[in-house]
C-alpha cells in the first residue's frame, strides 16, 4: 500500500506495479478543483495515468492529448488558467457523472481507474471534501490558483486544509492498511501531498496501529526536491530537505526510511532514489518491497 502525492508518489507507484502483485494506493485530495463544470482531482489522476502508463512526458495529463476544448474556450473569452486535455476532460467527466449520480468521491474516480484498465486500486484519501489553501502575498489562495496564477512563487507565508475537521479516512482506506502486507509513504512533498492524508482524524493513528511496517522514502535527491514548490513549503513548516527531515515528520508511525543519505534515528536502506526512467522506478520499488520485508522481520 502507498501513501501519494502527484509526481513523486505517482512515480514510485508504477514501479510498484511492476514489482509487486496487488498494489492500493492511497492518493492526496486536497488538490481537487471544481473548474470547467467538472470535478478534478489531480493527484488520484496523476497516480492513475502514470499506472496506466499513459502520462505525458510533461508530467500531468495524458500522452498525445488533445486541447480542443480549451482552446474553443479561450476563444470564447472564457477562462482557461486551469489546462486539461480533451482525454483528460473526458475522464473528469466520468468522475462528475457518477458524483451527480450520488455516489461517493471512491466510487466515482474507480470510474476512472476502470475507464483506463489499471490493474490497481487508487483510493482517494477520504469522500468529503478537503481544500487545501495557501497564504502567499498577504492572501489566502486556493491551491490551484497558487500554483498556477501565482507561478508557486515563495514565500509560502502558511497552509490550510478547509474541511479535514469534518472529513474522516474512508471504510476502504482503512481496510486497506489493516489488510497491507507493507506501508509506504512515497516521496511527495510532506507538507502539500502527504500532509493533508495525515491530517484527517485517526488516520496517522490508524498508519501507525496497522500490523504492516511503515517505510517512507525521501523526496529530497541531493538535498533537493525533484520537482515543484516543496521547498517553498518545507522552509514554511520547518521540515529539512533531507531524509532526516522526513525520518522526523513521520517519525511517530515508522520503521524505516529509504534515501541516497544516512539517517540516524531509524533503519535507513541508502540507495539511489532517482526515478528517472522505468528501469530506475521498477529497481526503487523492488529495493523498498525487500527493505520492507527486512523491517517485518526485524519487529
Amino acid at each position: 500500500m502507498l501513501l501519494s502525492g502527484g509526481t513523486g508518489g505517482a512515480k514510485l507507484a508504477r514501479g510498484l506495479l511492476d514489482v509487486c502483485e496487488q498494489l492500493t494506493v492511497v492518493a492526496n485530495t486536497g488538490d481537487d478543483v471544481e473548474i470547467h463544470g467538472v470535478h478534478v482531482s489531480p493527484d488520484p489522476d496523476l497516480v492513475t495515468y502514470w499506472l496506466a502508463d499513459e502520462i505525458d512526458g510533461q508530467g500531468w495529463g495524458l500522452r498525445g492529448d488533445t486541447s480542443s476544448v480549451m482552446d474553443a474556450l479561450r476563444a470564447a473569452g472564457r477562462p482557461a488558467w486551469f489546462h486539461l486535455g480533451d482525454r483528460d476532460l473526458a475522464m473528469c467527466l466520468v468522475r462528475t457523472a457518477e458524483l451527480r449520480a450520488g455516489r461517493r468521491l471512491t466510487d466515482a474516480h474507480a470510474a476512472v481507474v476502470d475507464a483506463m484498465d489499471v490493474p490497481a486500486r487508487v483510493l482517494p484519501m477520504a469522500d468529503e471534501p478537503v481544500t487545501t489553501h495557501v497564504k502567499h502575498g498577504g492572501r489566502l489562495w486556493p491551491f490551484q490558483e497558487y500554483m498556477i496564477v501565482a507561478g508557486a512563487e515563495p514565500p509560502v507565508e502558511g497552509v490550510e486544509l478547509h474541511g479535514v475537521e469534518r472529513a474522516r479516512p474512508t471504510e476502504d482506506v482503512l481496510a486497506a492498511l489493516a489488510d497491507a502486507s507493507l506501508i509506504v509513504i512515497g516521496p511527495s512533498n510532506p507538507v502539500i501531498s502527504i500532509g493533508p492524508i495525515l491530517a484527517l482524524p485517526g488516520m496517522r493513528e490508524a498508519v501507525a496501529g496497522a500490523p504492516a511496517p511503515v517505510v517512507a522514502v525521501s523526496p529530497f535527491v541531493g538535498g533537493r526536491s525533484v520537482k515543484g514548490p516543496s521547498e517553498h513549503f518545507c522552509e514554511w513548516a520547518g521540515v529539512a530537505l533531507s531524509a532526516e527531515g522526513i525520518a522526523r515528520v513521520y517519525e511517530d508511525m515508522l520503521d524505516g526510511v529509504v534515501a541516497d543519505e544516512p539517517v540516524e534515528r531509524v533503519p535507513c536502506l541508502l540507495t539511489d532514489t532517482l526515478m528517472d526512467s522505468a528501469e530506475r522506478r521498477q529497481q526503487v520499488a523492488r529495493e523498498v518491497v525487500e527493505f520492507g520485508e527486512t523491517a517485518l522481520r526485524s519487529r
